[in-house]
């Protein structure tokens, strides 16, 4: 008599269900238990039923959520792009949702999103990392740029980006930085103006923290003013769209970049690159860590029995034409009235 999935799971030590999945749903197994289902599988001489049409596939458990603050934002761009080339590959569908940096609709789209999808990744949260894991119950999530040790994570760690930053405008005389804030629901933004401070005391160079702006270039267009009237000699922005908005503004008043202010910003968005001056700004690697929230979120899903993990990425300062030697005096912007 020919050997059934029974006799595959009695062998494997496992549920008739986990067998069943090794040939179903691979993805929602862990590594080592797939390999044995499928060694003892091949070993009893089982063959599986062919796969069932498309159209009686589940329609929930090949499906899982990405949520992200602002699509529009290229950085998310690329996080989503990533995680859904990871999750095609698994053989799963991405539902993605926009929270418009709202703490609220951010809630309402977790609370509509855990009971349709098997899982949700969560980038850049507004909310506490508590709260969105209170929100999402027993549905297995992933937070991107929100720390927890009660939950997988992936974390762009601004660390070593954000020394080489202070240490390369230390070594082109600049002493006195700024530093314009992105939102005040940012762990991104706490995280890396603490990083900063610890940097730029550690060299001995004076910090100022300007207040929180949008995350966008009319955010940093608004911080210049503030930018200019602090004294600095280069900036630091929460990211490439606040460091354009901020040269933008600079120009307007008068300020050349970089002859008499140096700005960087942080994410190496593609239009970095191409902006004039072109930014200096630090590398965040958002794409990859689109991929491993997927990864990560396919093993939550599995419910493999493990301890929550953090996975670290690095980030790395990329010199452009913004940033340069400091100037030993400032000339004053050029009043329209007398140009």
């Amino acid at each position: 008599m020919a050997p059934t999935l029974t006799d595959v799971a009695k062998r494997a030590n496992v549920a008739l269900s986990t067998a069943s999945r090794a040939f179903s749903d691979p993805q929602r197994l862990g590594p080592e238990t797939l390999r044995k289902v499928l060694e003892v599988a091949q070993e009893l001489g089982y063959e599986p039923p062919p796969p069932p049409r498309p159209a009686e596939l589940p329609s929930d458990t090949a499906t899982v959520a990405v949520v992200v603050p602002d699509i529009a934002n290229p950085v998310f761009g690329a996080f989503v792009k990533a995680a859904q080339a990871q999750g095609w590959h698994r053989g799963q569908t991405i539902v993605l949702a926009d929270t418009d940096f709202d703490p609220d609709r951010e809630r309402a789209v977790i609370t509509q999103l855990r009971a349709r999808s098997a899982g949700l990744v969560v980038c850049s949260p507004r909310l506490d990392a508590e709260d969105v894991l209170a929100l999402c119950g027993d549905t297995p999530v992933v937070l991107v740029n929100r720390e927890t040790t009660t939950a997988d994570c992936v974390l762009a760690d601004a660390g070593d980006g954000l020394r080489q930053t202070v240490e390369y405008l230390a070594a082109l005389g600049h002493r006195h930085l700024a530093y314009v804030q992105g939102s005040q629901h940012s762990w991104s933004n706490s995280h890396r103006v603490d990083l900063a401070r610890v940097q730029a005391e550690r060299i001995g160079l004076e910090l100022e923290v300007l207040g929180w702006q949008s995350e966008t270039v009319a955010g940093g267009t608004a911080a210049a003013a503030g930018v200019i009237a602090s004294g600095a000699s280069a900036v630091i922005a929460h990211n490439d769209l606040v460091a354009l908005g901020v040269i933008a503004g600079a120009r307007q008043l008068g300020v050349r970049v970089p002859d008499d202010l140096s700005v960087v910003g942080i994410d190496d968005m593609p239009l970095a690159a191409t902006a004039y001056p072109a930014l200096s700004t630090i590398a965040v690697p958002m794409d990859r860590a689109g991929a491993l929230s997927l990864e990560m979120l396919a093993q939550a899903i599995a419910d493999e029995h493990r301890e929550p993990r953090t996975l670290r990425l690095p980030t790395q300062l990329v010199v452009r034409g913004s940033t340069g030697p400091a100037a030993t005096t400032r000339t004053p912007p050029v009043s329209r009235e007398h140009a």
